[in-house]
């Protein structure tokens, strides 16, 4: 195990402990979209239109769907974001392709958005601890 998989570090004490508890908890809160954090949108979506996916693409903190059509303010960190072997926000859109977009499809992406960039925060937060 020590060559093939990451290393696990052991917490120091019970207060790290304790802290990586609450933390993991809270990822995980928000990767199952159960968090009230995932509420606060930080993209808009201004442009009235058909909703069709077609050719996805990021500019300038927008990421359109179409032509027309974009989530604004999207942060880079959060389109560029991977879990596992893919990234979320794109890969959740490309699935869509020639798909319309619902009320509920633009409120969700919304929320993945907001997980995504909230997961890099608390991952950072955790980096900044010491464990050993």
């Amino acid at each position: 195990m020590k060559i093939d998989f990451p290393r696990v570090p052991y917490p120091k004490d019970k207060a790290t402990f304790a802290k990586l508890v609450k933390l993991g908890g809270q990822i995980r809160e928000i990767h199952l979209l159960e968090s009230a954090v995932v509420e606060n949108y930080i993209t808009q979506y201004p442009i009235d239109g058909n909703n069709m996916v077609g050719k996805v693409k990021y500019h300038d903190g927008k990421v359109y769907i179409n032509e027309s059509q974009y989530f604004d303010n999207v942060p880079l960190i959060a389109w560029e974001f991977y879990i596992g072997g893919y990234q979320p926000a794109q890969k959740w859109l490309k699935d869509r392709k020639d798909r319309t977009l619902d009320f509920d499809d633009i409120l969700h992406y919304q929320k993945i958005i907001v997980a995504l960039s909230e997961t890099d925060r608390l991952m950072k937060e955790i980096d900044r601890i010491e464990i050993e």
